[in-house]
């Protein structure tokens, strides 16, 4: 389904803002940028980035964007610190260019992971993340599937958190699983409060694995929490990096009898080893979106790519007619029940 401007306008009985919309994209992500041009019924903006011979980045808008509302889809992806770099400068530009407001769009919100001091004489990325953002002139967040959803708080601007649980849980149901043996499944105890979203969405029951982790990107999957035996799997998780967790967790789930493993998440990162380790994992298909684009020549048959372009498109389209982003995914409704 297609809500375009013009068919909002007419459905809601609602006047638009006398300024416009303008969506820019930077470098890291410009395909996605494209899909949410085309849902939305508008074009991606002209403007030139660029490097100079010493790898700064340069910026310049090609068209006025004086008194508009503008929207920049750039994921914090690798390489992360260029793409930092390069949305803090088309923010910045932006700025100086006088538009009304300016939206950083963050479909993949690089550095979230380190939200925390778990040991002594740490940053926190996370916040510090956040507080760039701000300084660079941004009056608006869009992001998906955060690492954690406390980041929210480490913003004084406005910050709009949505998730990919539609796009995804519709793609589960479309493989007819039957629902006798269904089971959603958190590859870490801090995971449970996402995957119980999509046990509910699923209707199915819930399981837990039970992991440690000595060091970073190192982790042993221990026990499961729940009986999985002769039960189809699907694991639930917001991004897989080196994809070790998630490897480790169905080569688990195997012994423990499962019949079949898939995985969903939102933000395939792949690094090192995770492509190789998930082609040779039991793993029968590894569902993802497009937050971030694969680049890698070698991408195996059993990764699926959804895109959640529709849902980034319908979200910047409501923060425009300053409607609801929340009642997206029923929180309104939950919240009054």
């Amino acid at each position: 389904m297609k809500l375009g401007l013009e068919v909002m306008e007419q459905q809601q009985n609602t006047v638009l803002p006398t300024h416009d919309i303008k969506l820019f994209s930077g470098r890291s992500n410009p395909v996605l940028a494209q899909e949410i041009a085309q849902y939305l019924g508008t074009t991606v903006e002209p403007m030139i980035v660029k490097n100079f011979m010493d790898g700064e980045i340069y910026v310049q808008i090609q068209d006025s964007i004086r008194g508009d509302d503008v929207f920049v889809v750039q994921p914090v992806c690798n390489p992360v610190n260029e793409s930092l770099m390069e949305l803090l400068i088309i923010i910045d530009a932006f700025k100086r260019a006088s538009a009304k407001t300016i939206t950083a769009v963050i479909p993949y919100y690089g550095y979230a992971r380190q939200d925390r001091k778990t040991s002594g004489r740490e940053a926190i990325t996370a916040k510090l993340v956040a507080d760039l953002l701000t300084t660079a002139g941004a009056n608006r967040v869009l992001a998906m599937d955060l690492h954690t959803g406390q980041i929210q708080g480490f913003f004084n601007i406005l910050v709009d958190h949505i998730y990919s649980t539609p796009v995804l849980v519709d793609y589960i149901k479309n493989l007819n699983i039957p629902q006798d043996v269904l089971m959603a499944v958190s590859p870490d105890t801090g995971g449970v409060q996402r995957t119980r979203a999509f046990a509910k969405a699923l209707n199915c029951p819930l399981s837990i694995i039970d992991k440690r982790r000595d060091k970073h990107n190192v982790a042993i999957a221990d026990h499961v929490i729940g009986d999985v035996r002769d039960k189809v799997c699907v694991m639930f998780d917001d991004m897989i990096d080196t994809a070790g967790t998630i490897c480790e967790a169905a080569k688990l789930l195997i012994r423990e009898g499962a019949k079949e493993v898939y995985v969903c998440a939102c933000h395939p990162v792949f690094s090192g080893p995770a492509l190789q380790r998930l082609d040779e994992a039991p793993i029968k298909e590894v569902i993802v979106t497009n937050t971030i684009p694969l680049k890698n020549e070698f991408i195996p048959t059993k990764i699926t790519q959804l895109s959640i372009a529709p849902l980034l498109g319908e979200a910047i389209s409501r923060i425009h007619d300053d409607q609801s982003v929340s009642s997206l995914f029923g929180f309104e409704k939950e919240y009054k029940n």
